[in-house]
């Protein structure tokens, strides 16, 4: 039994060529996800498999295949390190694709693997849901398509442009039935969900802060969130997005003194879903943190079902935010509220130091301690800041054993963690209950003006002290050093020294002083937002928010009905189009409505057309058995042969068609009248 492809059943090179750009289209969003090895180890793949298609390299047998699959397998399995999570779950998928290419020999293989592609744009999504990687996405999608056609009709001439214009055609008349159900079908919530947790580390703030851990964000630009204000939007100095409170320090480390326990995964809540914003709050569109914290401005209660009230006035989500999430948040009054007392374990909490180490910042404290009250040990303690050449930096040096001791006393130079770490240690020494507060400070306007941009580059540490009769109260040595990091941005903080997104050359807002640059990138980032807001977070509850506004006022049960009707009218005109380009398809061709009118005419004579016989035969056995047709069948018979098997300008073109027009009118008056000859059909 012969194993080898028959020729009919190779696959043509035309199609294999748009198999291979999809793949490598797909692989486009999974670069900053996947290895590197991995990515090359697939562009191999896929190269073996077209240069074999070339005739330059053979295909691996069964037992090199199976060789290569598995070394391959241990190599993942080996760089995994036990995480088995959807992440790593979707990388092997890649894998498992890039093997493919290896026995893909066949139509059949064909098939198998223009699925499995499809199913990798998908996969694709799980990861990337910007714009953007959207239109990728759909473009190794339309890639697929064009080679589906050309394997379908691969001796078709320009069969590549014929399948393009084909594609469009056919996105134009689906076009308003996907927009129609994309609006109207049910968006109901799972019946359970899986977290897509990941093995990858996101960029954004941690539940741990170290002296230099702020200051590799501040090299970062990716966006944090965005929000949208029913009011006016706060002020620059004004915009502290808490996140999350360090109240343990570690030796070097601050740490959540309190863990909250774990909770089963929930079930995934991507929009806040509460209508328009009405006054005094505010919208936040997340992107993905892997953390369960949200953030929000002083004051705020949760208005979303999606986010809950933590305590020391913080916010959580039920599950990590593996996606955007997009929750909403008010202002809420807090005049007149009676300041309640630390109980002894709060206090011990907030004034917990290392047994030792640092013997100057304690000697410090001390020092203001016998001086001063609370709260003007605060004021001294900032003052200093603000006197003496303390300097804010994205360039600290090296904090040494004792690092406290080095950053107040020696270097002077540091970040706003470095300074928060140092401010909670000398109040909490003080005898000040302190804790310090992570999350971001700032925030650019988006194009329009209609929302703010935080990026990474804005997150921030400051600090929060206790002060009878008043609560929790914010103090920022940051504010102190470096003005004008809380009143306009890191940018102006950091210009003397330029050391601002330095390390990160392809960033857009690296290069503020272009005006070009920054119109294209904001402008770029408001589609993007949109996209976010109304196509991807278009969820079960935004979904009925818009319903119940139109006049009808549509819920759950008439979506479901007004659905059905949808794709059964959209059924039912795609069927009777069809139906109607049936009956009417030969009367669109001039040529063919001609001839297939000879054809009846012949049929009508006694000489009906034969399977598979050509004009010429036909017009014999006419000319046969009715002579005085003979001549004129004979002429039509020619032009049809003319018109069909040589190439003609258009106006020849017209001529042939006049011609067999008026061949047909004499064949029709020259059979009137006239009888079958005996004996000529057979």
């Amino acid at each position: 039994m012969m194993l080898t492809t028959s020729v009919q059943d190779s696959l043509p090179s035309r199609a294999l060529i748009w198999l291979v750009a999809s793949f490598g289209v797909l692989l486009i969003p999974q670069l900053e996800r996947l290895p590197f090895w991995l990515i090359a180890t697939c562009c191999l793949l896929a190269g073996w498999r077209w240069l074999a298609q070339q005739g330059r390299v053979r295909l691996p047998g069964r037992w090199l295949r199976s060789a290569i699959m598995l070394a391959l397998i241990a190599v993942y399995v080996a760089t995994v390190h036990g995480r088995f999570t959807v992440d790593t779950a979707a990388s092997f998928f890649v894998l498992a694709v890039g093997l493919k290419w290896l026995e893909t020999r066949s139509v059949r293989d064909f098939y198998v693997l223009f699925f499995i592609l499809a199913y990798l744009g998908a996969v694709n999504f799980l990861f990337q849901q910007d714009i953007l990687w959207s239109l990728v996405n759909l473009t190794a999608l339309a890639l697929l398509l064009v080679g589906l056609q050309i394997i379908n009709a691969p001796d078709l001439p320009d069969s590549s442009t014929a399948g393009w214009r084909r594609l469009g055609m056919l996105a134009v008349k689906t076009l308003p039935i996907v927009a129609l159900l994309f609006v109207f079908f049910p968006r109901m919530e799972p019946l359970w969900s899986v977290p897509l947790v990941s093995g990858q580390a996101r960029t954004g703030i941690s539940d741990t802060m170290r002296p230099g851990d702020i200051s590799n964000l501040a090299q970062s630009s990716e966006r944090a969130f965005r929000v949208t204000f029913a009011g006016p939007m706060p002020a620059y100095p004004d915009r502290y997005w808490r996140g999350l409170v360090l109240d343990y320090l570690d030796g070097e480390t601050w740490r959540q003194g309190e863990r909250s326990l774990p909770r089963r995964p929930g079930r995934v809540a991507r929009d806040g879903g509460v209508g328009e914003l009405e006054a005094g709050e505010y919208d936040v569109l997340l992107e993905p943190t892997d953390q369960r914290w949200a953030f929000a401005l002083e004051n705020s209660r949760a208005v979303s079902g999606n986010v809950v009230e933590a305590g020391q006035d913080l916010f959580r989500f039920r599950r990590p935010a593996d996606s955007s999430i997009r929750y909403r948040l008010a202002f809420e009054s807090v005049a007149g509220e009676e300041t309640e007392r630390l109980t002894p374990l709060q206090e011990r909490r907030y004034l917990q130091l290392p047994i030792s180490g640092n013997p100057r910042a304690r000697e410090l404290a001390r020092s203001l301690r016998s001086r001063y009250s609370d709260v003007e040990t605060v004021q001294a303690l900032l003052t200093r800041f603000r006197t003496e050449p303390y300097f804010y930096t994205l360039r600290p040096p090296t904090m040494p054993d004792d690092g406290i001791d080095s950053l107040l006393f020696d270097n002077k130079r540091g970040f706003c963690a470095h300074y928060a770490g140092a401010t909670a240690f000398v109040l909490r020494a003080a005898g000040i209950p302190a804790r310090i507060v992570v999350g971001y400070q700032g925030g650019e306007t988006g194009a329009g003006g209609d929302y703010l941009i935080v990026r990474q580059y804005d997150a921030h540490a400051w600090v929060e002290v206790w002060l009878r009769g008043r609560g929790w109260v914010r103090i920022d040595p940051t504010a102190a050093i470096a003005p004008s990091r809380i009143e306009s941005g890191l940018r102006d903080a950091v210009s003397d020294e330029g050391s601002f997104l330095e390390n990160n050359w392809a960033s857009p807002q690296r290069y503020g002083d272009v005006a070009l640059v920054q119109w294209a990138s904001l402008q770029l980032d408001r589609i993007n937002y949109h996209w976010q807001r109304w196509v991807v977070g278009y969820q079960g509850q935004t979904q009925m928010n818009l319903m119940r506004q139109l006049p009808w006022g549509l819920g759950m049960r008439e979506l479901g009905y007004l659905t059905a009707g949808i794709v059964g009218a959209g059924l039912l005109i795609a069927g009777l189009v069809s139906a109607w380009r049936m009956r009417t398809g030969d009367r669109r061709d001039a040529f063919g409505r001609i001839l297939s009118n000879w054809h009846q005419l012949c049929h009508r004579a006694g000489v009906p057309v034969r399977k598979g016989e050509t004009p010429s035969a036909l017009a014999a056995r006419l000319g046969q058995a009715r002579p005085a047709a003979a001549e004129s069948a004979r002429r039509f018979a020619r032009t049809v042969n003319s018109h069909y098997y040589s190439d003609g300008s258009a106006s020849g073109e017209d001529r042939e068609l006049r011609q067999m027009r008026r061949l047909l009118s004499q064949m029709r008056k020259q059979l009137r009248g006239t009888h079958t000859t005996p004996g000529t059909e057979s």
